[in-house]
């Protein structure tokens, strides 16, 4: 399968605490081979689940007001942001972050099997945002 790489989004919280508004786009990390941990992760996924999270994507970039559902900032991360996506009983996320008010970097996806976002994703996000950052 292949997928696009940008996605015209736009991401800012509004006035109320349940919604973003949107206005970015998203970009995949790539590694230094060149391979996209995204375009693995969506590759992993059965064909409905991978439908859903392009559903999720280009529901984030066409809607003025993004519900919490499917966008929000990690709490206690360094700029950590979440998409998320539920098909039937499962769970995944994308983890990413903003960069210069213009894009989302996607940095890996997951399904998720807890509560809580587990702690090595995160940091995993946080690893190649700093490597982004410092090698752009």
């Amino acid at each position: 399968m292949s997928y696009l790489v940008f996605i015209s989004l736009s991401i800012a919280k509004s006035s109320h605490l349940c919604y973003y508004i949107v206005m970015k786009k998203i970009k995949f990390y790539k590694l230094a081979s060149g391979k996209s941990p995204i375009e693995d992760f969506l590759d992993s996924l059965s064909s409905k689940e991978a439908k859903k999270v392009i559903w999720v994507l280009s529901l984030v970039e066409e809607l003025e007001q993004v519900s919490t559902k499917f966008y929000k900032q990690l709490t206690n991360s360094d700029a950590i942001i979440e998409i998320r996506v539920q098909v039937g009983n499962n769970n995944f996320r994308l983890l990413g972050f903003e960069h210069k008010d213009t894009f989302v970097i996607l940095t890996n996806g997951f399904k998720k099997k807890d509560q809580k976002v587990p702690k090595a994703e995160i940091q995993l996000a946080q690893q190649r945002r700093k490597e982004y950052l410092d090698n752009e």
